[in-house]
C-alpha cells in the first residue's frame, strides 16, 4: 500500500490529491456569506478565523521552505505555546474581508501545492524543513500539514452546524502515521510518567499494530504483535486522528481501562 503511504513518494500523488479534495470542500464551505461569521468546534472561532488560520500557517510554509533552501533552520517555537500563537495569529485577520482573505487562501493554497509538487524524490524524503514549532522535518510532513488543516478544519466546520458528519476515509487513512508522531511530541510536562505500555490497533489502508511504550523519556512506539498486552485500544483511522487532534474522545478500550486512561489523558491538545 505504498500508494497510502505519504512519508514515502510513491505516495506523493495520493496525498497531493487528497489535499486538493479536502481544500475544495473547505472552499466550499467558507465562501457563502451566511458561513463566515458561523461557528465552528474551535473555541472561539468562526469559519473566517479557520481561514485566516490556514492562510497564516500555509504562509509560514512559503518561509520555511526558503529557509531550508538557504540553509537557515533555526530554533522551533515549541509546541506547547502553539495554540495561544495560533489564535492570535488566526484572529489578526478579523478585519479582512471575506473575499479577500479567502482568495488570499485560494492563491496560498496554489501556490503550496506548486512547490509540494516539484519536489522530487530526494526532496521528499531528504530535504529537511524548519517547521515553525516541531523544528525540521522531512519535506513530505508540509503535505501531511496542508491535509491536517484542511480536513480538520472541514470537520470543526462541519461541526459547527450541528449536523451529523464524518471524517473522509481517504484523509484519515492518510493522516494514520503522523498522529504517532504527533502524541510523540504533546506528551504533557507534567505528566506522571511511571513506565508503561499498552497497544495501539488501527484500520484502514494504513491498517496496523502498534506497541507504544512509555517512560521519564516521553512516549514511543512501533509496529508489533499487540495480543499479548493487557490493554490495547482499537480505533478506526477517522477516530484515531480525531482523538489525536482532541476533536473527539474515542477508542474501543480491549483491557486495563486505568492504562487506558492514563494514555489517553498523557497529552496536551493542538
Amino acid at each position: 500500500m505504498g500508494e497510502w503511504d505519504a512519508t514515502t513518494f510513491e505516495g506523493k500523488q495520493t496525498i497531493l490529491r487528497v489535499v486538493r479534495e479536502e481544500a475544495n470542500r473547505l472552499f466550499a464551505m467558507a465562501e457563502p456569506a451566511e458561513a463566515w461569521k458561523a461557528p465552528t468546534a474551535c473555541p472561539g472561532w468562526t469559519t473566517a478565523d479557520v481561514v485566516g488560520h490556514i492562510v497564516d500557517t500555509t504562509e509560514g510554509y512559503f518561509a520555511a521552505f526558503a529557509a531550508a533552501r538557504g540553509g537557515d533552520t533555526g530554533a522551533p517555537y515549541g509546541l506547547t505555546g502553539m495554540g495561544a500563537r495560533v489564535n492570535e495569529q488566526a484572529t489578526a485577520f478579523r478585519n479582512v474581508s471575506q473575499a479577500e482573505l479567502t482568495e488570499r487562501l485560494r492563491s496560498d493554497f496554489e501556490r503550496m501545492m506548486g512547490m509540494l509538487d516539484e519536489l522530487g524524490p530526494d526532496e521528499w524524503t531528504g530535504l529537511m524543513v524548519p517547521h515553525f514549532y516541531m523544528g525540521p522535518v522531512p519535506a513530505y510532513f508540509y503535505a501531511a500539514g496542508q491535509l491536517m488543516d484542511y480536513a480538520v478544519h472541514s470537520w470543526d466546520i462541519r461541526q459547527g452546524s450541528g449536523r451529523a458528519h464524518g471524517l473522509p476515509g481517504d484523509a484519515a487513512d492518510l493522516l494514520v502515521p503522523f498522529m504517532f508522531v504527533l502524541w510523540q511530541s504533546t506528551v504533557r510536562a507534567d505528566a506522571v510518567r511511571v513506565p508503561f505500555e499498552l497497544g495501539i490497533r488501527v484500520t484502514g489502508r494504513n491498517a496496523g499494530e502498534y506497541l507504544v511504550s512509555v517512560n521519564e523519556q516521553g512516549m514511543s512506539y512501533q509496529p508489533g504483535a499487540v495480543d499479548d498486552l493487557p490493554t490495547v485500544i482499537d480505533f478506526d483511522a477517522g477516530s484515531l486522528v480525531l482523538t489525536t487532534f482532541g476533536r473527539c474522545n474515542t477508542g474501543t478500550v480491549r483491557g486495563d481501562l486505568a492504562v487506558a486512561d492514563r494514555f489517553l489523558n498523557l497529552f496536551f491538545r493542538i
